[in-house]
């Protein structure tokens, strides 16, 4: 018994000291990790590696822990790996091909990683070595150019679009990452536009083919000629550029979608019933939890598009039906990743979708509207830095919208008229709009419904300065065009008049505290030019000749925020310091607003008096300025109709460059390779035996 008990106990202690056994591929790459060739004992190495279940927090991380040095002593059996991973992506057994794209990400990410401040030269030595650096790229580029205009599997497009995108963002500045240099050599362009043409790829890669797309673009953009850049300027091809709209599209639609259920969630709730009861005290954090997280990479594609392609700009008036209301179930694809609410790639094209109803009442949309949409969400709050970003490339969207001769010619059709149902900031001293009031109109009037909303609902003391100017001159360059074309357009102008004053009336209340970090004479200058530009030329694009006499009966009614204006700008201009010249602008630029203030004042108070009136109303101040037009002069000034184009270098790089860095940061994040697991391809590969 005593024997028994002492022969358990041995094999008691013996399990416990035993070592848990490595997996096979482990142990092989502990193998490439030691400095020997792992080829010299086992000449099928290569072969039975590609055969097995990547192992990538192992190889990743086994990169990570090696510092320069010490891959530089083991710098040949990586270039061994890199060389064998090409090859095998030319296997007829795909699971091969398959973990040698895993494998080649993995060696992306985990010599970048450890390596940060190395040079990019270094990097390419570790990887493939210098002298092969260009063979090999190449050979990975074809491979990969292959697999994705070939009719193979979608998983494996999907991988190889990953590992693209892995190969983008290995650097948090892309234009530091040397290796893409070979991608603009070697160029994936076309097989980027074949996704974005063909309607079953495009609903299942177009997502990640155009977020990759934005990046290539943005790549040394500013200091060498940049391929993608030439090329994506020139495509005119239709079905090309109406799939990358849809693609940009869907994925804004899927970000509207899901801040309206939020929204609907809220209201619905408990925290909806209790804010009702004690008043609106909690709607800014009400607001705050139902904000849905922005994606700047789609944002930075339509952007691109916008801004390079003349031809891209019909895509924005393609009618489809709207997708946000179909309610088709929504079957996502295996090889989509997790990622953030708001930046998800969506996994349904609605316009392709045959389940799709043909409703003669459906709503139709385009994608000009679901830009609209999504610009209205975002720019409710620029309080974080995110949507503060997002923000902003609405506004410069909006801008090359607003300066484009053919976008204007839609944007201010009469025969096409939509409804489009803004998000608006919920506000205390204001009701919420029902939808169903919304009425069909041109789309300019959204665009000019969204810069007004926006100007009511940001002024406040960490005053978004920037923001205010390229809304102010989204709104000039818009009425430039209806100047230019003689354009009635029926639009409530008293909403911009209104807005406009009450903005003028607000750098003036907090004029000490803005100056501390504002030019805010630049500001009132833009603002009191729109006025010049209604007082000037409003007879020829003012829908009416009542419209015409609205605006200086709102002058004449506000005339004290004007007065108060031009007193400020007189002391500032008078006294030296650094605001006196642009004050002194402001102060030249008012003559004509206080020229009818000035000379319509004194008859209403006239007319007041000889009729014993104390308050005139409205008809009775109208009547007045309709019957003393005549005696009014004014001074015509120059220059009203002129503005400076919109060009991105030099203002806009900085910009750019850090919005790249954050899209850049979080597609690394999001990229994921482990949504391939080893059953799926098996059953998508059952040929393999």
């Amino acid at each position: 018994m005593a024997q028994v008990e002492k022969k358990s106990g041995l094999l008691r202690k013996s399990s416990a000291s035993r070592k848990p056994l490595k997996e096979k591929v482990v142990l092989m790459y502990d193998g490439i990790f030691a400095r020997e060739d792992p080829a010299k004992n086992n000449p099928r190495f290569w072969e039975e590696l590609f055969l097995m279940k990547v192992n990538l927090e192992y190889l990743e991380g086994k990169l990570e822990s090696l510092d320069g040095d010490e891959l530089m002593k083991i710098k040949d059996n990586i270039n061994s790996l890199f060389q064998h991973c090409i090859q095998a992506l030319g296997e007829e057994h795909q699971i091969k091909v398959v973990n040698a794209l895993q494998t080649l990400c993995a060696l992306f990410r985990g010599v970048h990683q450890k390596n940060k401040s190395t040079s990019g030269f270094d990097i390419i030595n570790m990887l493939m070595g210098f002298d092969k650096a260009e063979l090999r790229m190449k050979d990975l580029l074809e491979s990969l150019d292959t697999l994705l205009c070939g009719d193979g599997s979608e998983s494996l497009k999907s991988l190889c679009l990953k590992l693209l995108l892995c190969l983008v963002t290995v650097t948090d500045n892309i234009s530091q990452n040397t290796i893409l240099e070979y991608v603009m050599i070697n160029s994936i362009f076309e097989a980027i536009l074949q996704i974005l043409s063909g309607a079953p790829s495009r609903i299942q890669h177009g997502y990640d083919a155009v977020v990759l797309l934005a990046l290539l673009v943005n790549y040394r953009k500013y200091e060498s000629v940049n391929p993608y850049i030439v090329k994506l300027s020139i495509v005119d091809d239709e079905t090309t550029l109406n799939g990358m709209g849809l693609v940009i599209s869907q994925a804004l639609s899927e970000y509207n979608r899901q801040y309206k259920d939020k929204e609907e969630e809220h209201q619905g709730g408990f925290f909806s019933a209790f804010t009702n009861m004690v008043g609106s005290m909690f709607i800014a954090d009400a607001e705050e939890k139902i904000s849905v997280q922005t994606n700047e990479a789609i944002l930075l594609a339509l952007y691109e598009a916008v801004h390079l392609n003349r031809n891209f700009i019909t895509v924005l008036a393609q009618s489809h039906p709207e997708i946000d209301i179909v309610t088709t179930p929504v079957t996502p694809v295996p090889t989509t990743p997790t990622t953030p609410l708001g930046t998800t790639p969506p996994s349904l094209d609605a316009m392709n979708s045959p389940e799709l109803p043909l409703d003669p009442n459906l709503q139709t949309s385009n994608l000009l509207i679901t830009f609209l949409k999504y610009s209205s969400i975002v720019m409710q709050d620029t309080k974080d830095e995110h949507r503060l970003n997002s923000a902003k490339l609405c506004l410069i969207i909006l801008t090359c919208i607003a300066e484009d001769q053919y976008a204007n010619a839609f944007l201010h059709d009469d025969n096409m008229n939509f409804r489009v149902n803004l998000h608006r900031m919920p506000m205390r001293h204001r009701k919420k709009a029902a939808d169903k009031n919304i009425p069909s109109r041109p789309l300019v009037c959204a665009v000019l419904d969204l810069m007004v909303e926006f100007m009511v609902t940001h002024m406040m003391k960490d005053f978004p300065m920037d923001l205010y100017m390229r809304c102010i001159q989204v709104v000039h360059k818009l009425i430039c065009y209806q100047k230019k074309c003689r354009v009635r357009l029926h639009y409530t102008w008293r909403e911009l008049w209104s807005a406009l004053i009450n903005l003028l009336k607000f750098l003036l209340s907090n004029e000490t505290l803005l100056l501390t970090k504002h030019n805010i004479f630049q500001l009132a200058l833009l603002v009191v030019n729109l006025f010049n530009m209604f007082i000037t030329y409003g007879d020829t694009f003012l829908p009416t000749p009542s419209s015409y006499d609205e605006l200086y009966y709102e002058i004449v009614r506000m005339h004290q925020v004007f007065d108060n204006l031009y007193c400020m700008v007189l002391r500032v201009s008078t006294n030296a310091g650094q605001w006196k010249e642009p004050a002194s602008k402001v102060t030249h630029a008012l003559v004509n607003v206080r020229a009818i203030i000035n000379h319509f004042n004194p008859k209403i108070e006239s007319y007041a008096a000889v009729n014993h009136i104390s308050q005139l109303s409205e008809d009775q101040v109208l009547e007045v300025v309709r019957s003393n037009y005549d005696t009014l002069t004014l001074k015509l000034q120059d220059g009203l109709d002129q503005y400076e184009r919109y060009s991105e270098q030099p203002k806009e790089a900085a910009f750019f460059k850090e919005l790249v860095r954050s899209i850049s940061l979080n597609v690394r994040k999001n990229v994921s390779l482990n949504t391939l697991s080893q059953d799926v391809l098996l059953k998508e590969f059952s040929s393999i035996s």
